[in-house]
C-alpha cells in the first residue's frame, strides 16, 4: 500500500521556483533555487511496497522472473521493474556469492542475516533540477526511511552508476543508507535512462512512463533538440533510431556530476526540514537539520562513485563529511609520479582519460580475446580483426595466435593491468568497450544525434538480419524499467550505418576498408582517431570536421578532470584489481597517487585494492566467474561501515592496503568469511600501499 501526496497535501511543496537565500534557507518551506517544478512525495508502508525493493522483498529481487508489467504500465509497475533490474545489474543475488548472508535486504545493518524480506517503509521524493528545457533535466530523489533518527541524523549520497536512471544505485549506497536509518540522496547525474524515439517523437517522463514528447514538454527526461522538419528529414534517411541523454544531450553532462550530487544533498536537507519541521519559534526559529548536525557520506560505485568524488572536490561549504566509494570513474589530472606493482616495471604513463584507454581497447580487444581461450564467456574473439589489424600495419606478427598475443601486449603496455585480461573477453562480448567508446565520444564532443558520429547510431535490430527495426511497443513502454542508458539496452543496440551491404547491428557488420566482419574495426579506428588526433593507420593529423571534433572531445575531457584535492575530507576508495572497465592505473591508483603527491601527510584518503575482484559483480553468478572472483560489493559496504564509525565515533581508518581474498575455487562452494577477509586496521607492512619518493608502491 502507498499514499501519493501532491502539492495539495500537508507538505505543501511549491510548484514554482522561489528564490532561496543560499543553503541556510530563511524559510524552510522554500525549495532550493535549482528546483523548477513540482516535488512529488510518495509514502510506502513497508508491507505492500517499500523504498528498497518496491515490495518485492529479498526473495523477489533474487527471483529470475521479473515483476509483471501490464500492457499500459502504471508508474508503480515501471518503478518496481526499474528497482528489480537496477538492483540485479549491480548486485549478485545468488546465495553462493553471499546474498542473504553478507549483504542484501535480508541482512541487517550489522551484517547479520535476518531471514526476512527486508522491506523498508518510508517516503520517496522526486523532482527535476533545471533549467527545465526538456533536454537538460537532472532527476533528483530523496528516500527518507521511517527509521530515520532525528536525534542522530545521517545522509548518504547515491548518484547512479553508469548511465543508469534514478534507481541506479538502489542496491549499493541506497541499500546501505536505508538499512542504517539514513536518508539517501539520489541523482541520475543528467545521464539517466533518458531514451528518446526520433521516429515516434516519444520520450520518458520523470515517473518512467513513455508519452508523446510534445505532450510531456518540459516534463520529459530528455528530448533531442531539433525542429520537426529536421527530425522528419533524419527519420527519412535513418528510420527507427533512438537518442540517449548521456550521449546526445549536447551538454557533456559529466562536467556537472559533482554539482548534481551537491544539489541532491541540498534537496535532501530541504526535504528533511520540510518533513520533520524546524525548531524554535519566531526569530529564534532555525532549521532542524544542517550540515553541522547531520552526518553526510558521499558514496556510490563506478560513475556514481566518481560523481561523489567530484562533489567532495567541489564542496567548499562543508556539505560532505566523508567519502566512501567503490571502483570510482575518476579521470585525474596528470602528475609526475610512478606506479609500481610488486616488482614490476614502473608505470609513468598513467592518468589517461577513460576515452583514451577505452578507445584503444576497442581497437585491439576483438583480436586480443584469442589470447585468452580459457576466459569465461569469451564468445566473440575475432581472427578477422587480427587479420585486418595486421593488414593495416597495426600488428606485425604473422599468425593469428601471435597477433592476439601482440594485441594483448599493446593493451597492457597502455596501462591495463594484466589481471584484467581474463575478464575483458566477456566484456567485449557484452559490447562494453564498444558502447562506452561511442557514448563518451558523443558526450565529450557534444555531438548532435544527427551527426551519427563515426557511422554509429542506436536502434532496435532484427535478431536474424541485424537490420534496424521498430522497437516493439511494449519494450518501449518498459525502457525506464529495463534500460541502463547506454546501448545495448532494453532491445536497442549499436548499429553500423556504414556496413557493407547496408545498415546492421554493429557486432555483425562488415567494414568497408577490409570487406570483413571484423566487428566494425573501421568504426573503432575512427573513434581512436578522435582520441589521439591522428589517423591510427597513417599517423597523419586529422583535418577538417574530424579535427574539430577531436578538439571538442579534448575540451570535454578537460572539463571532467579531477583535481585530487578532497579538502582534507576523510575518504575511502575500494577497487578490484581485475577491473576490466576502469583501468585502475588510470583511475583509482592514479587518483590516489595524485592525492598523495598534492596533499602529502595532510591526506585522509585510504585506498583498498581487492584481489580477485572486478567491476561487474553480477557476472560472478556465472560459471568461470564464480570459481575465480569474489564480490567487491561486500567491500563497499565494509568501506561505508568504516567511514561511518570514523565520523560518528572517531574510529581510525585502516591504512591503505591490498586485501588478499580467496576465490571459491573448483565447484564454487558457497562463499564464506575465509574468502572475504576484513580490511585490516593493523595491516602488515607487506600488504600496505605506500607513496614516497615520487612513487606509488602497490604490493602484489
Amino acid at each position: 500500500m502507498k499514499c501519493q501526496r501532491t502539492l495539495r497535501c500537508h507538505l505543501l511543496f511549491l510548484s514554482l521556483v522561489v528564490p532561496a537565500t543560499g543553503f541556510a534557507h530563511e524559510r524552510p518551506d522554500r525549495p532550493p533555487s535549482f528546483l523548477d517544478g513540482p516535488v512529488t512525495a510518495t509514502h510506502y508502508d513497508g508491507v505492500g511496497d517499500d523504498l528498497l525493493t518496491a515490495g518485492l522483498g529479498a526473495s523477489g529481487l533474487a527471483s529470475a522472473t521479473p515483476p509483471a508489467v501490464s500492457s499500459d504500465p502504471t508508474a508503480a509497475e515501471i518503478r518496481r521493474l526499474a528497482i528489480y533490474n537496477n538492483y540485479r545489474a549491480l548486485v549478485p543475488t545468488d546465495a553462493g556469492n553471499g546474498y542473504g548472508v553478507f549483504y542484501g535486504p535480508g541482512v541487517d545493518a550489522n551484517g547479520q542475516p535476518t531471514g526476512e524480506e527486508g522491506l523498508i517503509a518510508g517516503t520517496e521524493y522526486l523532482a527535476f533540477a533545471g533549467p527545465r528545457s526538456g533536454r537538460v533535466n537532472v532527476t533528483l530523489m530523496v528516500q527518507v526511511p521511517d527509521s530515520f533518527d532525528v536525534d542522530a541524523p545521517c545522509l548518504i549520497t547515491a548518484p547512479s552508476s553508469g548511465s543508469r536512471g534514478i534507481y541506479g544505485a538502489i542496491g549499493t549506497a541506497g541499500e546501505w543508507g536505508l538499512k542504517h536509518g539514513c536518508a539517501v540522496a539520489y541523482t541520475d547525474k543528467g545521464t539517466g535512462n533518458g531514451a528518446y524515439s526520433l521516429q515516434g517523437n516519444r520520450a520518458i517522463g520523470i515517473d518512467g512512463r513513455v508519452d508523446d514528447a510534445d505532450a510531456l514538454g518540459k516534463e520529459a527526461t530528455f528530448v533531442a533538440r531539433m525542429s520537426p522538419r529536421q527530425r522528419e528529414r533524419f527519420n527519412s534517411e535513418f528510420p527507427d533510431r533512438y537518442a540517449f541523454k548521456h550521449a546526445h544531450s549536447r551538454l557533456n553532462p559529466e562536467q556537472d556530476w559533482g554539482r548534481n550530487v551537491l544539489q541532491s544533498i541540498e534537496f535532501a536537507f530541504y526535504v528533511l526540514n520540510t518533513q520533520f519541521g524546524d525548531e524554535g519559534r519566531g526569530r529564534h526559529r532555525r532549521l532542524r537539520f544542517e550540515p553541522d548536525n547531520t552526518l553526510v557520506i558521499a558514496s556510490s560505485v563506478s560513475n556514481g562513485g566518481g560523481a561523489s568524488v567530484r562533489a567532495a572536490e567541489l564542496d567548499t561549504r562543508g556539505l560532505i563529511d566523508g567519502v566512501a566509494v567503490s571502483e570510482p570513474n575518476v579521470n585525474p589530472r596528470k602528475a609526475r609520479f610512478a606506479i609500481v606493482q610488486g616488482t614490476q616495471a614502473p608505470l609513468y604513463d598513467h592518468s589517461r582519460s577513460l576515452f583514451d584507454y577505452t578507445t584503444l581497447l576497442n581497437v585491439y580487444q576483438g583480436c586480443a580475446s584469442l589470447a585468452e581461450p580459457t576466459a569465461p564467456f569469451n564468445l566473440a574473439p575475432s581472427a578477422e580483426a587480427c587479420t585486418s589489424l595486421h593488414e593495416k600495419g597495426l600488428l606485425s606478427a604473422g599468425t593469428a595466435a601471435a597477433q592476439a598475443a601482440e594485441a594483448q601486449q599493446i593493451i597492457n603496455d597502455a596501462g591495463w593491468n594484466p589481471e584484467q585480461n581474463i575478464v575483458q573477453p566477456s566484456h567485449w562480448f557484452l559490447n562494453v568497450p564498444q558502447s562506452i567508446s561511442v557514448t563518451y565520444a558523443n558526450a565529450y564532443g557534444r555531438a548532435d544525434v544527427r551527426t551519427n558520429l563515426c557511422g554509429y547510431s542506436f536502434a532496435a535490430t532484427d535478431p536474424v538480419t541485424g537490420a534496424p527495426v521498430s522497437l516493439a511497443p511494449d519494450a518501449e513502454l518498459r525502457l525506464f524499467g529495463t534500460g541502463n542508458g547506454i546501448p545495448p539496452t532494453g532491445g536497442i543496440n549499436l548499429v553500423n550505418n556504414a556496413s557493407v551491404g547496408g545498415v546492421v547491428e554493429n557486432r555483425v557488420s562488415v567494414s568497408p576498408s577490409s570487406g570483413r566482419a571484423d566487428q566494425n574495426l573501421d568504426g573503432a579506428l575512427c573513434l581512436r582517431a578522435l582520441a589521439t588526433g591522428r589517423d591510427p593507420v597513417t599517423g597523419e593529423r586529422l583535418r577538417g570536421a574530424a579535427r574539430a571534433m577531436h578538439r571538442h572531445i579534448l575540451e570535454g575531457i578537460e572539463q571532467i578532470r579531477a583535481s585530487g584535492d578532497l579538502h582534507g575530507k576523510p575518504a575511502i576508495f575500494v577497487t578490484g584489481r581485475n577491473d576490466a572497465i576502469l583501468a585502475i592505473n588510470h583511475a583509482s591508483r592514479a587518483y590516489y597517487g595524485l592525492n598523495q603527491a598534492t596533499r602529502g601527510a595532510r591526506s585522509q584518503l585510504r585506498y583498498y585494492e581487492v584481489t580477485h575482484a572486478h567491476h561487474l559483480d553480477v557476472l560472478n553468478a556465472l560459471p568461470g566467474f564464480a570459481e575465480r572472483f569474489v564480490p567487491l560489493h561486500h567491500y563497499l559496504f565494509q568501506g561505508l561501515d568504516l567511514m561511518y564509525a570514523h565520523l560518528r565515533h572517531g574510529t581510525p581508518l585502516p591504512p591503505s592496503q591490498v586485501v588478499h581474498t580467496v576465490p571459491r575455487g573448483a565447484g564454487a562452494p558457497a562463499i564464506g568469511p575465509a574468502n572475504l577477509p576484513d580490511i585490516d586496521p593493523n595491516a602488515p607492512a607487506a600488504d600496505r600501499i605506500r607513496f614516497g619518493h615520487g612513487t606509488l608502491y602497490v604490493p602484489e
